[in-house]
């Protein structure tokens, strides 16, 4: 009997394709358990658990219209965790060498003749154990990837059960799947932003029972993608600093101890403003004041971050697939008064509320997903040429979760970057505490450590101006 195979979406197939020689499209995460986790029982947890999602037991098969999700017959869960003990040079920390190997496998290739994830299991790591996990970013995106780790710690629960939807017969199902309906009221809007006659393809779009291929609908579909994609490449280049160029290829990462989140939440409410708006001007902070130690002028200077926005409810995040739009966020690293900074980013922020971009995002994605794989490069790269970072911020459980009866006791993960993007900037909400983890090539930040160490005194830089301000009057 044949193995089962489902159709990639188009938005999948371009996150498949834009791996390159300098950045892979992996998810990378790092685990921190106490007390350490056997290999036996970590192969157990995720032959119960994660593969009760079909997507884990898939491979990835290239035929003449894309590519497909193919059940790997050979499929054994031990080829996907692998045990290895942490290798220390004389006076390196356990988390130095921790943060050296996970830089070493974000720059390794998964086997593409197996299913597009795998886990590390790095024993006797600070009293417990370290699982590093990587999954290629076709499979999910990080608020999908979230609901399987609430789905496999202990007490979690099964994904709804999956009807198998049939094979898709023209280009009007899987866009209507892929753009049309993740996006609900947001599409309406940008309806009426694009005109009447963007208005009735989209019409179309979200109704597969009409032909769509070949129609002159999909071709004014097709040619609003090209034309919001140039009016992408006409968005002006962010300042130049040396976290811009061309990287190597060779990865360094860190993340610092988590900030209380209750902290952060009473600096927002203090300075009306968002807990985003807080941390992300601790992020300006920080690199601008690597940049100036280091001894570049950021005054005056400005840098974008390409910042993924959620486009869909979460509870349809267990479907996996990604379903997010990206917006361009510019940070003032070149204002180094806290609360200026902070205020300015809060205007960033307002500026991009009720935004069509990450419509426009998604869709310019989807459209890529169709192109040969040169002039997908093309138009994906319009994104990399405006851009110093990517930047994410995923919300994480509250409470702390158990996973094989050991406490999760941090949970950290880096975002790939596109292109010749040089820099990926997390932020993970979890168990009442906020942290930011950085990914840097090597030639553009050989260390990022000295960034990341920023952050904290950034925050506390705002902390003291909130503990000054007149109590029970606003800011």
């Amino acid at each position: 009997m044949p193995p089962a195979t489902e159709r990639m979406s188009r938005v999948d197939t371009a996150w498949l394709r834009m791996d390159s020689d300098v950045n892979l499209m992996m998810i990378t995460g790092v685990w921190l358990l106490t007390p350490a986790v056997s290999f036996e029982a970590l192969c157990e947890r995720l032959r119960a658990t994660m593969l009760r999602y079909p997507r884990f037991k898939q491979k990835v098969v290239e035929d003449a219209l894309g590519y497909l999700w193919v059940e790997d017959e050979t499929f054994d869960v031990e080829r996907h965790v692998t045990r290895e003990k942490l290798a220390r040079r004389r006076g390196q920390s356990e988390r130095q060498a921790l943060q050296v190997r996970v830089a070493e496998l974000a720059t390794t290739a998964l086997d593409h003749e197996h299913p597009l994830w795998h886990w590390h299991l790095i024993e006797d790591y600070e009293g417990g154990c370290a699982v590093v996990i990587r999954i290629h970013h076709c499979i999910g995106d990080g608020i999908a990837l979230m609901s399987v780790l609430m789905a496999i710690t202990d007490g979690g629960h099964a994904p709804p059960q999956r009807r198998r939807h049939r094979e898709h017969g023209h280009d009007g199902d899987w866009l209507a799947d892929a753009v049309v309906r993740p996006l609900t009221e947001v599409t309406v809007k940008a309806i009426g932003m694009y005109g009447e006659g963007v208005a009735k393809s989209i019409d179309m779009l979200a109704h597969p029972g009409k032909p769509l291929a070949g129609s002159l609908d999909l071709a004014r579909t097709g040619m609003q993608v090209i034309n919001d994609a140039a009016a992408l490449a006409l968005m002006s280049d962010d300042s130049k600093t040396r976290l811009k160029g061309r990287p190597i290829g060779l990865k360094r990462v860190a993340w610092c101890e988590p900030l209380p989140l209750d902290d952060v939440k009473a600096v927002g409410k203090a300075l009306n403003c968002s807990v985003n708006d807080v941390l992300l001007s601790c992020v300006a902070g920080a690199i601008g004041d690597y940049l100036r130690d280091i001894g570049d002028d950021p005054a005056g200077k400005e840098i974008r971050a390409m910042v993924p926005v959620n486009l869909r409810p979460i509870e349809q995040a267990y479907k996996l697939g990604n379903r997010f739009g990206l917006v361009p966020l510019v940070l003032p690293i070149g204002i180094d008064n806290p609360i200026e900074r902070v205020y300015a980013v809060r205007e960033r922020m307002a500026e991009l509320k009720g935004s069509y971009q990450p419509l426009l995002a998604f869709a310019i994605l989807a459209g890529a997903g169709l192109l040969v794989k040169p002039a997908q490069d093309f138009v994906t790269g319009l994104f990399a040429r405006k851009t110093t970072a990517v930047m994410t911020n995923v919300p994480g459980p509250r409470e702390p979760l158990k996973f094989c009866g050991s406490t999760l006791r941090q949970n950290m993960f880096w975002v790939p970057q596109s292109g010749h993007i040089g820099m990926g900037v997390s932020i993970l909400s979890y168990a009442g505490g906020v942290q930011f983890g950085l990914i840097t090539d090597k030639k553009l930040c050989p260390e990022p450590q000295r960034i990341i160490d920023r952050f904290a005194p950034e925050f506390e830089k705002l902390l003291w101006v909130t503990m000054m301000l007149p109590w029970g009057e606003a800011a």
